[in-house]
């Protein structure tokens, strides 16, 4: 009785370990754009995820603490993306006026396992 209850507990669990889930590398985009401060040489940092934009909602980038996240330097918010984990690709100015507005493209793979 005993050799028969660890064969059927031995199948059980090697059932449950044949498992697979299959998983496909999608690749996301976004776009920091650094815009001049008027009468200061700091710069602000705007992250574009491509995410629809409401009027009255406030999509600013928040630490884990729910605090907006500040940037320093256009150079700071490169070291942010990469830890993140995401690569550049480019990097173009637009004028504006009389200002330039930086704008950097970034790509990231993730992986998306609900595909049907």
């Amino acid at each position: 009785m005993k050799k028969i209850f660890i064969i059927t507990l031995l199948i059980l669990g090697s059932l449950h370990s044949f498992a697979q889930t299959d998983s496909v590398k999608v690749e996301q985009f976004c776009q920091v754009i650094a815009t001049p401060r008027l009468l200061s040489n700091r710069v602000t940092i705007d992250i574009d995820f491509g995410d629809e934009k409401k009027f009255w909602s406030d999509t600013r980038l928040r630490t884990w603490e729910g605090k907006v996240k500040k940037f320093n330097t256009i150079i700071d918010a490169m070291n942010y993306m990469g830890k993140e984990g995401w690569s550049f690709i480019n990097a173009y100015p637009v004028k504006y006026g009389d200002s330039e507005i930086f704008h950097f493209a970034f790509r990231k793979l993730f992986y998306r396992t609900d595909i049907q």
